[in-house]
């Protein structure tokens, strides 16, 4: 079936065939490295990213004797991750702040759902190699590191370091802009170029907001516009966390959510897990994560 365009629909068509309101189609392929006891390739459009997770029998010094865990992210591109090589950052001697940023924004998301008083003291570090970059990067990353950190979860869960997978909720994120007038879910390195408004969206899977990062490139936003892009974003981030579920073979609750109860808060957090959150789905053909192979 041939869907037709008015004029003004084909003069917003973007150059991937995307309406504005689009997102890329995720991909998240699991278990793409054989030793790493969770990992996943994602890939948003031309975008890809390796997330591998390693669990370590350890936590930073500031938290030895507390009992609690602790999830961390590092994040690099690859040289010809870009249309020209980047040079290594080990070349240059030093890590580049837009580096630390994204790896400190990875992090955070990744610990907004995490109880990491049911991890013992383990630490979680997820590594994000950016293979190819067309955009959206760190939201990819944010993406794919939290399917690699459920597969680490799970397998501390079959190697008996905690009881259940220490997880609240799912995460996701995903890039929203203002383009030449016009709200883009999702953009491209080419349509991020010329964005007059660009800003980066890490939700749960319930909804809640983890964290924004907006700039004004051009002129300053309205708030109604910043609430627009808001929309925009949760509609995109819904249809990540459905494919990070279809990845897992994780099922929605019934009522589309169940309630928690944490120490320390008055109110019960609403969950778009199962709680205890499920074992994820083996990996086809391969089993469970984190074994290496039999001589």
């Amino acid at each position: 079936m041939t869907t037709v365009h008015s004029e003004t629909e084909q003069a917003l068509i973007r150059a991937d065939s995307r309406i504005p309101e689009a997102a890329r189609k995720p991909r998240f392929t699991r278990g793409i490295n054989l030793y790493a006891e969770g990992s996943v390739l994602v890939e948003m459009g031309n975008t890809k990213v390796l997330c591998t997770a390693t669990v370590e029998d350890r936590v930073p010094a500031w938290l030895r004797g507390s009992g609690s865990g602790w999830v961390t992210a590092e994040y690099q591109m690859l040289p010809r991750a870009t249309k020209e090589r980047t040079p290594r950052e080990a070349e240059q001697g030093r890590i580049q702040g837009r580096t630390s940023e994204i790896k400190r924004l990875i992090g955070r998301a990744l610990r907004s759902v995490v109880r990491r008083d049911l991890m013992s003291e383990r630490q979680v570090i997820i590594d994000c190699d950016v293979l190819q970059a067309d955009g959206g990067t760190r939201t990819a990353s944010v993406s794919g590191a939290m399917v690699a950190l459920y597969d680490a979860l799970a397998y501390m869960v079959r190697e008996k370091m905690c009881e259940q997978i220490p997880l609240l909720d799912l995460c996701a994120a995903v890039s929203v802009g203002i383009v030449e007038g016009v709200p883009y879910l999702d953009l491209t390195y080419e349509e991020d170029s010329r964005a007059e408004v660009d800003l980066n969206v890490v939700m749960t899977g319930s909804g809640k907001i983890v964290e924004v990062q907006g700039t004004a490139e051009g002129l300053p936003f309205s708030k109604r516009e910043l609430d627009e892009l808001l929309g925009l974003a949760e509609w995109g981030i819904s249809s990540i966390i459905e494919a990070q579920r279809a990845a897992l073979g994780i099922p929605v609750p019934e009522g589309g959510g169940v309630e928690v109860s944490l120490p320390g808060r008055i109110f019960a957090y609403k969950s778009s897990l199962p709680q205890p959150p499920p074992m994820p789905s083996p990996v086809g053909g391969r089993g469970f994560l984190g074994s290496a192979p039999e001589a």
